[in-house]
């Protein structure tokens, strides 16, 4: 079988596809991988926020396309970017062992704590930005985009005196030493699905997924389950300033969900613990909790907020 892997061009996809490629060479069924290499909108246009150019989900559209027109047989996606209700005719048909799935404070050594009143921290990220303001409110946070390194040359810049990555990502790309310290679930819920990769294909291609099913990692299929559920019954996007984190031990998972608005006056936290099998459910009941508690009109007024 030879397989072609749809992938973003930026150092970080490219990584990850490769990682992909090679865990796909290891099977007997695997003759050959190929790399499609695709530009994206989400890559393209960075004068703008995700919020107002529709999302994430800019990233892995032409992918999609690609898969559908036959030029590729599957795409590698950080499962954080991946809307929670998927596309007719496409699936998750592999999930990856997660990686570290925190948020990374990048600042040239200095602690979070230590940072000047006033500061300037770099991050697009509602939910990192709510929950920063939570910390501390007399920072001054301002968007960010583009890739790992267009973020790291803005602070090495001098346009910020920090900036928030996610950890996994700076690892991955032997960056490891430009984080100065991460952020705990504690401090900073990190994004339903952060650290995780997934791959796609159609779910019509029913001898690549079960070829696929052979890379899935049981555990994290289940903790990106019950993260991804909150999201989708609360209808959040990768976006929203929305969070979600599950970790399983001794065969129980507990999940922690929050939403925020973007300013971090206000905040909603729910919990619930099962079965690692209930995942699902278990996802279910924290956005239930979450409802009860009034995220549906916390939500709009957010959205409300960043129109």
């Amino acid at each position: 079988m030879h397989i072609r892997i749809a992938t973003r061009k930026s150092q970080l996809a490219i990584w990850q596809a490769e990682h992909v490629a090679a865990k796909l060479n290891a099977l007997d069924e695997v003759g050959s991988v190929e790399l499609v290499r695709l530009s994206t909108k989400g890559d393209e246009i960075l004068d703008r926020s995700l919020q107002k150019i529709g999302g994430k989900g800019l990233f892995i559209k032409e992918l999609e396309i690609a898969m559908q027109d036959g030029r590729a047989d599957l795409a590698v996606h950080s499962m954080k970017d991946v809307p929670a209700d998927m596309p007719e005719g496409f699936t998750i048909a592999a999930i990856l062992e997660r990686a570290n799935d925190r948020d990374a404070l990048v600042s040239d050594g200095v602690p979070f704590a230590d940072l000047p009143s006033g500061a300037i921290l770099g991050s697009s990220s509602l939910r990192r930005q709510a929950q920063l303001r939570m910390l501390r409110d007399d920072l001054e946070i301002r968007p960010l985009r583009g890739n790992v390194n267009t973020r790291l040359a803005k602070l090495d810049a001098g346009d910020f005196d920090a900036i928030i990555l996610a950890a996994a990502g700076l690892e991955r790309l032997g960056m490891a030493e430009r984080i100065s310290a991460t952020f705990g679930p504690d401090q900073m819920l990190p994004a339903a699905s952060q650290g995780v990769i997934g791959i796609e294909c159609l779910d019509s291609d029913i001898e690549l997924k079960a070829v696929l099913a052979q890379l899935n990692h049981t555990d994290t299929v289940r903790t990106t389950s019950a993260e991804r559920e909150v999201a989708r019954y609360l209808n959040a996007s990768c976006q929203s300033p929305v969070a979600a984190h599950a970790v399983i031990e001794g065969g129980q998972l507990t999940l922690t969900g929050l939403a925020a608005l973007p300013d971090g006056s206000r905040h909603l936290k729910a919990s619930a613990s099962g079965a690692a099998e209930d995942a699902s459910t278990i996802g279910g009941a924290v956005a239930g909790q979450l409802r009860e508690q009034g995220v549906d009109e916390l939500l709009e007024r957010a959205r409300a907020m960043t129109e």
